[in-house]
């Protein structure tokens, strides 16, 4: 399809809507994840609708030393990829544009959890987020808006910022696309060398063996419940030749719910590992968090959840994220 190329928000107010229109948010060097927002949106646009695919590098959320410079500009191929994925407009703005007359004294400023995890490692680089969306919602004026669970954090505060300051607009989360390998898809992922891709490869391997961890766990304690008294599970499990998951149903059952630390620990195992090697990660973070404000779930939460990673390989800094929920099977009778 044809994808026009606009630069200020006048071009785009100009423009006759039938439908609703959806944007996408991205600061540029498109890749399959983008991609899969672009194809999301088409589908909740539908064709009576527009797909706008914004493309702005934003300094507010760089601090000193990051990589603003750096950072990969590549509009030609971006618009090629919008297009074949169904967008109908780029937007794609200059800095004075979005910010006339410099930076903004007025800003959003993120709260509390704006200074956890990504915050706390990135002094300032939520109110700056915030602010470009804020200003990027009013620019375009869409009904709905569409952003990657990958940037678990980030999503959270804008849904956070819409619901608070009462913008009128849905906001969707669409969840991460992964590399074959396991990698999520990240414009940084261009910066790794062979070597130190294969080290951020525990990134993800982290995530899935704190996934499965706690699969296993809540496997166990619906199995437990199954039957209603501690001696009496053991008894008929073991009875049908299941004495060892008779006692790790009733070790489960027992135990907290869900198992928040064993996930962790599962988690930090794969890290401590991965700093050894050749090229080492150097970890950030890694957090169990509840995501209505992000901050660490104790050994008796039960409910939605986020395991979440940052770290550096090399001069690059990734971030990864897998949802949980604990306690999914409800409370033991």
């Amino acid at each position: 399809m044809t994808t026009t190329l606009l630069r200020t928000a006048g071009e785009l107010h100009a423009r006759a809507r039938a439908g609703r229109r959806v944007v996408v948010m991205t600061m540029g060097a498109l890749h399959e994840g983008h991609a899969t927002l672009i194809r999301t949106a088409r589908g909740i646009a539908r064709p009576a609708g527009e797909v706008v695919v914004t493309v702005f590098v934003n300094p507010l959320q760089f601090g000193q030393g990051e990589d603003l410079d750096r950072y990969p500009r590549t509009l030609d191929a971006d618009l090629e990829l919008a297009g074949q994925s169904g967008a109908d407009v780029v937007f794609a703005p200059s800095v004075d544009e979005v910010y006339p007359g410099g930076e903004p004294q007025v800003r959003i400023t993120a709260g509390p959890m704006g200074e956890r995890l990504e915050g706390s490692s990135r002094p300032g680089h939520f109110d700056g987020m915030l602010t470009v969306v804020a200003k990027l919602l009013h620019l375009t004026r869409p009904d709905v808006a569409l952003y990657g669970q990958k940037d678990a954090q980030q999503l959270a505060l804008i849904r956070r910022m819409v619901r608070d300051l009462n913008f009128g607009v849905e906001i969707v989360g669409v969840p991460t696309v992964r590399e074959e390998d396991g990698l999520a898809l990240s414009s940084r992922n261009r910066y790794l060398s062979a070597p130190e891709r294969r080290t951020a490869l525990a990134l993800s391997g982290a995530l899935f063996a704190g996934q499965d961890r706690h699969a296993a766990q809540e496997a166990l304690r619906a199995r437990a419940r199954e039957v209603p008294a501690t001696r009496a599970r053991a008894e008929a499990l073991s009875a049908i030749g299941e004495s060892r998951a008779a006692a790790d149903a009733h070790a489960v059952a027992t135990a907290v719910p869900g198992g928040p630390a064993a996930v962790r620990a599962a988690a930090r195992q794969v890290l401590d590992e991965a700093a050894r090697l050749d090229p080492p990660l150097a970890l950030d973070y890694l957090a169990l968090v509840d995501p209505s404000d992000f901050t660490e779930i104790g050994d008796d939460f039960t409910g939605d959840a986020v395991l979440a990673v940052a770290a550096r390989v090399g001069a690059t800094r990734l971030i990864d994220n897998v949802p949980l929920t604990f306690g999914s099977f409800g409370a033991a009778s």
